[in-house]
C-alpha cells in the first residue's frame, strides 16, 4: 500500500513538472507569434503608406492568420482592399471587426458607405443608425443617412418613369441616383436600357461596360456589349467582347454563336483591306460583295462595303462603275466624306469636272481643313478651267486613264486621218494643219510622263501662262515643224 502511494505521488510530480515545462514552452511561442504579428502590422503600415498595396495586402493576411481574433488586423485589411478598389473584399473584414467589436463605430460607417454605394439602402441605413445610437452628434453618420433617403427617394421616381415608358426622364432621375451608388449594377443596367430605347448606344455601352465587373461571371452583359458594338460596326470591338464571355465559359452557347459569325464577318473585312492595300481591288470587291452576304441585316456594314467598293472601282479607273458605286454609296451615307472624294475622282476619270469640282466642295463642307480635299478640289478646277480650252485626251480622243499605247495607237490613226496631203483645197489644208498640230502636240504631251503629270494636275505645260518668263508665244515644242514648207512635201514619221 506504502508502494502504490509512493508510486503515485511519483507520478503526480512528474505530470506537475510537464505541465511546467508545457506552459513555459507554450508562453514563449505565444511571445513569438505576437512578436510575429506585430512585425506583420507594422510592415503591412509602412507599405501602404508607400502605396505598395499588393505587398501590403501579403502582410495583412499573415496578421490576420496569425490572429483572429484582432478586430484592427481585419479593420486594416479592409483598407488595404479598399485602396486596391476592392471593395467587395473589404466587406467580409469589416463584418467581422463588428462582429468582435460591436462598438466598432469607424467600421460601422465603412460598412454603410460600402453598402451606400452598392445600392443596399436598408443594410446601408442600419450601419448608420448604429453609429448614431453610439454617437447621436457623428455628423457623417447623420449625412450619408439623409443620402440613403435621397437615393431611395430618386430610386422611386426613376422607377415610376421607366413604368410610363418616360425613358428621358428616367435617365434624369437615374443620373444622381448613379452618383450615389455607382456600384450598384442594377442602377446602370436599368439607364443603359433606358439610352438603348432612346437610341444612344454609345452612352448604353458606357453603362453596361462597368457591370462586367459589378457582377460576378457577367456573360450576359459582354454578350450585350458584343451584339451593340456588332450593330454599330465595331467588329473589332465587338470580337473582343464576346471572347471575355467565352473566357468565362467557353462552351457558353449564345457566346459562341455569336462569336463565329463576328469573326467570319471580321475576317472577311480585314482581308478585303489587306487586298486594298496590296492594290488587288477586284478581289477586293468580291470580298466585301461577300461579307454583305455574311451580315444582310447590319445596315452599317452593307453602307461600308458600298463605300469601300466605290473606292476600289475609282482606284481600278472603272470610271461609269465607280459613279454608280459611289452613288449608291452616298444615298446611304451622305455625309461620308471619302465617298464624296472617290466619286470626284471617278467624275475626272469620266472628265465630268463640274460634277467633281461639285463633289470635292460638298465634301469640303463637312470636313474643311482635309488637305486632300483642299488639294482635290483646287485641281478638278484645273481640269474645268483646262477642258474649256485644250484638252489633249479629248484630241486624241482618248480616256484619261490611257496607256502610253493606246495613246501611240490614237495619234496615229488620226495623224493619217488629218495629214495636210489627204486635202485639196487651201483652207482645207489650213485646217487639217491645225488639227494637226493638236494631234502631234497632244501625242508629245501625254506621252512625256512630267508633261502628262501637269495635265493630270489640272496644267496645260504648253500654255504660255504657264511658260517662265511669261508674254512669249509657245511655238513647235518638239524637234521640227513638218509644215514649214508650203507645198507640204515632207516625209514624216508616225512613231
Amino acid at each position: 500500500m506504502e508502494g502504490e502511494r509512493r508510486r503515485l505521488s511519483g507520478v503526480l510530480s512528474s505530470v506537475s513538472l510537464l505541465c511546467v515545462l508545457l506552459d513555459l514552452q507554450l508562453d514563449g511561442l505565444l511571445a513569438a507569434s505576437h512578436a510575429e504579428i506585430e512585425s506583420h502590422l507594422e510592415m503591412g503600415r509602412k507599405l501602404l503608406a508607400a502605396g505598395q498595396l499588393a505587398e501590403a495586402l501579403s502582410h495583412y493576411h499573415s496578421a490576420v492568420e496569425g490572429d483572429s481574433k484582432n478586430y484592427l488586423t481585419y479593420y486594416k485589411r479592409a483598407a488595404v482592399y479598399l485602396a486596391m478598389g476592392k471593395f467587395k473584399a473589404a466587406l467580409p473584414d469589416l463584418s467581422r471587426a463588428i462582429e468582435l467589436k460591436p462598438d466598432f463605430l469607424a467600421a460601422r460607417l465603412q460598412r454603410g458607405n460600402i453598402l451606400l454605394k452598392q445600392g443596399d439602402t436598408q443594410e446601408a441605413k442600419d450601419d448608420f443608425e448604429a453609429v448614431l445610437q453610439n454617437s447621436p452628434d457623428n455628423e457623417e453618420a447623420r449625412n450619408q443617412l439623409a443620402r440613403v433617403q435621397e437615393l431611395e427617394s430618386h430610386m422611386e421616381e426613376a422607377q415610376g418613369a421607366y413604368s410610363r415608358a418616360d425613358y428621358t426622364n428616367t435617365v434624369a432621375f437615374l443620373e444622381r441616383v448613379v452618383e450615389l451608388s455607382p456600384w450598384d449594377p442594377e442602377v446602370r443596367e436599368l439607364r443603359s436600357e433606358c439610352f438603348l430605347q432612346i437610341g444612344d448606344y454609345s452612352k448604353a455601352i458606357l453603362d453596361l461596360k462597368p457591370t462586367t465587373k459589378l457582377r460576378n461571371d457577367n456573360r450576359a452583359a459582354f454578350l450585350k456589349l458584343s451584339k451593340l458594338y456588332y450593330t454599330m460596326g465595331e467588329h473589332e470591338e465587338s470580337l473582343n467582347q464576346v471572347r471575355e464571355c467565352l473566357k468565362l465559359d467557353q462552351d457558353d452557347k449564345d457566346c459562341f454563336s455569336h462569336y463565329k459569325q463576328v469573326k467570319k464577318l471580321s475576317k472577311q473585312l480585314e482581308s478585303a483591306e489587306e487586298l486594298i492595300k496590296e492594290q488587288r481591288y477586284d478581289e477586293a470587291i468580291e470580298k466585301y460583295q461577300a461579307a454583305v452576304k455574311t451580315e444582310p441585316n447590319v445596315a452599317v456594314y452593307a453602307t461600308k462595303a458600298k463605300e469601300r467598293i466605290c473606292h476600289c472601282l475609282t482606284k481600278s479607273k472603272r470610271a461609269v462603275e465607280a459613279i454608280q458605286a459611289c452613288s449608291e454609296a452616298h444615298n446611304m451615307d451622305p455625309k461620308n466624306i471619302f465617298v464624296l472624294r472617290d466619286r470626284a475622282e471617278a467624275y475626272i476619270l469620266n472628265e465630268d469636272f463640274e460634277k467633281a469640282v461639285e463633289d470635292f466642295q460638298e465634301a469640303k463642307e463637312f470636313d474643311g481643313e482635309n488637305e486632300e480635299l483642299k488639294e482635290g478640289l483646287e485641281r478638278a478646277q484645273k481640269l474645268l478651267k483646262q477642258s474649256r480650252k485644250r484638252d489633249y485626251y479629248k484630241i486624241l480622243g482618248v480616256r484619261r486613264s490611257a496607256n502610253k499605247q493606246e495613246i501611240i495607237k490614237a495619234y496615229r490613226k488620226l495623224a493619217q486621218q488629218w495629214h495636210p496631203d489627204n486635202f485639196q483645197t487651201e483652207d482645207e489644208k489650213k485646217e487639217a494643219e491645225k488639227k494637226f498640230i493638236d494631234i502631234a502636240a497632244a501625242k508629245e504631251v501625254l506621252t512625256d510622263p512630267e508633261m502628262r503629270q501637269k495635265v493630270d494636275a489640272g496644267e496645260d505645260p504648253l500654255d504660255p501662262e504657264n511658260q517662265q518668263g511669261g508674254g512669249h508665244p509657245q511655238q513647235w515644242p518638239f524637234e521640227f515643224n513638218p509644215f514649214t514648207s508650203g507645198n507640204f512635201q515632207f516625209k514624216f514619221n508616225f512613231n
